[in-house]
């Protein structure tokens, strides 16, 4: 047997313990989520602001994100319909986290993705989300945005030969 061989079946795949390693964040996430469904929408809209006045506190974006995912989760169920699955939550950890994050079609990687845009757009620096085409950006700032709308940030849009950019507001 080859040492690399040896080496993977003694130490695991790298992957697997990381992602063994979120689980309980994940965890944690999924035990608030009878908390926040119990929120109006006035208190999960307020979380935001209880959130910039922790960090201001001092505390890190870390430390808020089991409570921060809790609340896009359930901004999500209120606006658009859909509940962040587990799978989404740890590849919004990873992406939090800066790393590449590969999901197949189909498994929610726009829905993920807004976990960490809520989570780092706190910090006040603005956030910026790239996809691949117009026609994308077009669609996910309309159906993502009300996820960001609901907790209280607003959404803009980018889009190629255009001069100005485009401030998404439901209302």
């Amino acid at each position: 047997m080859s040492i690399r061989r040896f080496l993977a079946r003694a130490l695991g795949n790298p992957n697997d313990r990381e992602l063994g390693q979120m689980q309980p964040l994940v965890d944690a996430i999924n035990d608030l989520e009878a908390d926040y469904e119990r929120l109006s929408d006035e208190g999960l809209r307020a979380k935001t602001d209880e959130f910039l006045h922790r960090l201001t506190d001092g505390v890190s974006l870390d430390d808020l994100l089991v409570e921060v995912f809790a609340a896009v989760r359930e901004a999500s169920k209120r606006t658009i319909g859909q509940r962040h699955y587990d799978v989404q939550l740890l590849g919004g950890i990873g992406m939090h986290r800066g790393w590449v994050v590969e999901m197949k079609t189909g498994e929610g990687k726009t829905l993920a993705a807004t976990l960490p845009m809520y989570l780092n757009a706190l910090t006040g620096r603005g956030c910026h989300l790239v996809t691949v085409n117009d026609y994308l950006a077009r669609r996910d700032v309309q159906w993502m945005g009300q996820i960001y709308h609901m907790l209280g940030l607003s959404v803009g849009l980018l889009q190629q030969g255009r001069d100005q950019s485009f401030i998404y507001d439901p209302s």
